[in-house]
């Protein structure tokens, strides 16, 4: 879906039970880093599982605007015949990076250490996100960077002609901030070094060290210590991406709620960095049993069978937020149906996710008869046996809002309709499809 389409309202009507497969597309965060690291390899990589949502799609074509040759083969399969490190070229025109956070992050970092130039730019949600916890620590490597006031986006970077390597403490969690520097440190002489207080997810450096590259992790009073050693030549590799456990969530949650359902998610990925949510709804008393647990393209994987039961309210401890952080807008929709009250600590970091997921969810919630309460850091839901519903929602050109609502409008008393449905195709473009083949009524 273009950025600037017409807004898209959809509804969801309680209706009957869930049953099937649902074939959840490829992981994300997997498929942004197998193109920019072909793209930076030597060689071709062949891309199978790719997510062809619009984030994923977006960065293709930034690929290309660099100089690596990207082509689509069939459907989820992609060629990328890299340029190497260093090897990137000057863009001709701006990179839109669309909606995608992710995207226009690790691709600032991918060319930071190379002496181009180029202007990066989003649609209104990406423009309103921090882009100065990604631009302070590449500048360490001696880019320059222009930005609009408040570090925000259009953001204009002259790469480094002579990198120097860097050693950063990321601030927050955030595997963005990590991302970007190991990226940007691949074209710098030398060691570069990144220290996480709290693990974030790994999937950078899996692929890294998958591609050639000398990267190790370390586990010290510092905390997380990564290294990577400068200018390898990373050589070019096959891809399987895994299905995404973030999307998973979406009908995973609509099994657990609607009665009678039982669906099964083939092929998920079980990311050890990445669990947290499945994790929480352990505890939450969920009904779920993993099945052939195996490794694929260097992520482990399994097959889930999910039942609908009763759900009962959990403390969501803060160290465990980098592990979930995109599935806390679909926990606050499941909250709302648990036994007793489900409390979020840690989540301040969803306040500058594509919209304020916390302003977003909380909103949401009280407009659909949900007692909620918010604070800077924290979300608590109140359950109950009856989610009243009949409002509609503002996502906030928010995928995850939108498909947040809709899985919870499946229970709800009254239809729950929200705005803009058009952003779902940023990572999930098969959602509603899907979501209808396994039985749900949205429309």
């Amino acid at each position: 879906m273009s950025h600037s389409a017409e807004p898209h309202p959809l509804t969801a009507r309680r209706g009957g039970p869930l049953t099937g497969a649902a074939l959840v597309p490829g992981d994300k965060s997997v498929s942004h880093r197998a193109l920019i690291l072909g793209a930076l390899a030597v060689g071709e990589t062949r891309i199978t599982g790719l997510l062809e949502g619009q984030d994923v799609l977006d960065t293709a074509s930034a690929m290309r605007a660099f100089g690596a040759e990207v082509t689509r083969v069939g459907e989820g399969e992609w060629v990328v015949h890299g340029v190497g490190v260093g090897g990137f070229a000057e863009p001709a025109g701006v990179i839109d990076c669309g909606n995608s956070g992710t995207g226009v992050r690790l691709i600032m970092g991918a060319m930071a250490t190379t002496p181009i130039t180029a202007t990066f730019t989003g649609d209104a949600s990406l423009s309103r996100r921090p882009m100065r916890r990604i631009t302070d620590p590449l500048a360490l490597f001696g880019s320059e960077i222009t930005a609009r006031e408040g570090g925000l986006l259009p953001v204009t970077i002259r790469g480094a002609a002579e990198a120097l390597p860097v050693r950063y403490a990321t601030p927050v969690a955030s595997a963005q901030i990590k991302s970007a520097v190991l990226l940007a440190g691949l074209n710098a002489p030398g060691e570069t070094v990144v220290i996480e207080a709290e693990p974030t997810r790994d999937h950078t450096e899996r692929m890294l060290a998958g591609f050639g590259a000398r990267i190790t992790t370390e586990v010290t009073d510092e905390g997380r210590v990564i290294t990577l050693t400068g200018r390898p030549e990373l050589v070019a590799q096959p891809v399987a991406v895994p299905r995404d456990p973030s999307s998973a969530a979406f009908p995973v949650a609509a099994a657990l709620l609607v009665p009678g359902s039982e669906i099964t998610v083939p092929g998920v990925s079980r990311n050890p960095t990445r669990d947290g949510f499945y994790v929480t709804l352990a505890e939450m008393g969920a009904d779920l049993t993993w099945s052939d647990d195996r490794l694929e393209g260097g992520e482990p994987v399994a097959d889930l069978t999910v039942r609908h039961g009763p759900l009962r309210g959990v403390a969501v401890p803060a160290e465990r937020a980098a592990s979930m952080i995109d599935e806390f807008p679909i926990l606050a929709a499941l909250a709302a149906r648990a036994e007793g009250t489900t409390l979020m600590h840690g989540v301040a970091e969803l306040r500058v996710k594509e919209s304020d997921r916390i302003a977003a969810m909380a909103d949401g919630l009280r407009a659909n008869g949900v007692r909620v309460e918010d604070t800077a850091d924290s979300l608590t839901v109140h359950g109950s046996a009856a989610v009243p519903g009949g409002a509609t929602v503002a996502t906030h050109l928010d995928h995850r809002i939108a498909m947040s609502f809709l899985v919870l409008g499946l229970v709800s008393d009254a239809p729950i309709t929200v705005d803009d449905g058009g952003p779902i195709a940023t990572s999930f473009p098969d959602f509603l499809p899907l979501m209808r083949r396994l039985g749900a009524d949205i429309g």
